[in-house]
């Protein structure tokens, strides 16, 4: 899988894509990061990126030909799936929308900066608009590399044990059962003894009623939509 992410501050992007998991993902070759400064497709007249919106109003705004040169120029050396735009009036990202992308070849993320984009690069360009929630950032770089992580882990080889992102919570609709690791017991605190019995079908069993108990409690709203 290739991303590609248009941003005007492309230094915040840099870091997350240099540790952990990301790292090893584009290390092993299973994706491909390119990150591209708006600002290298500025309007050469008067070098810039954004300006004022007609009718007035307070806020600049992308403008339409730096992006319109940038998506172009990628758009020459391949097809691209998605070209997805930032936005906190997007489609709501969640755990199906990161499967389906992870199926995907090629994608392009384009950040929101300031009042956001012109109107036409949404209506001409974008195929999908996605937010990460009911709220204001100060630009889309962070929705861009939220959406970038959930859906690189989803990568076939990028975990060490594929299955670990299968048990996810949202995968099934349900959050996860907790968990526990060793000791035992700890200032007697101790795990069920039903997972440390080896009856797998037992320790299922017990995984999905928990599963099912702990988004009842804190996200009943996910049972309802399975309604």
């Amino acid at each position: 899988m290739r991303i590609d992410i248009i941003s005007v501050v492309p230094e915040l992007l840099n870091s997350p894509f240099q540790a952990s998991i990301l790292k090893r993902a584009i290390s092993k070759g299973l994706v491909e990061i390119k990150v591209h400064n708006l600002r290298d497709y500025a309007v050469k007249s008067y070098d810039q990126v954004d300006d004022y919106q007609y009718g007035g109003g307070s806020g600049m705004v992308l403008m339409i030909e730096p992006i319109e040169k940038c998506i172009n120029q990628l758009k020459e050396d391949r097809n691209y799936d998605e070209i997805i735009y930032m936005t906190p009036d997007g489609e709501r990202f969640d755990q199906k929308m990161a499967n389906r992308l992870s199926l995907h070849k090629n994608i392009i993320l384009l950040c929101g900066h300031y009042k956001g984009v012109d109107q036409r690069v949404r209506d001409h360009f974008i195929t999908r608009e996605i937010s990460i929630g009911d709220y204001v950032l100060s630009g889309g770089e962070l929705g861009a590399l939220v959406v970038s992580d959930a859906v690189i882990r989803l990568i076939p080889g990028v975990l060490g044990n594929q299955d670990s992102a299968l048990t996810d919570s949202f995968q099934d609709d349900l959050l996860a059962p907790p968990i526990y690791t060793r000791p035992a017991e700890y200032k007697g605190m101790k795990v069920p003894e039903v997972l440390r019995s080896g009856n797998f079908a037992k320790i299922d069993e017990w995984r999905e009623e928990q599963a099912e108990k702990n988004t009842q409690k804190r996200r009943p709203d996910l049972m309802d939509d399975e309604c």
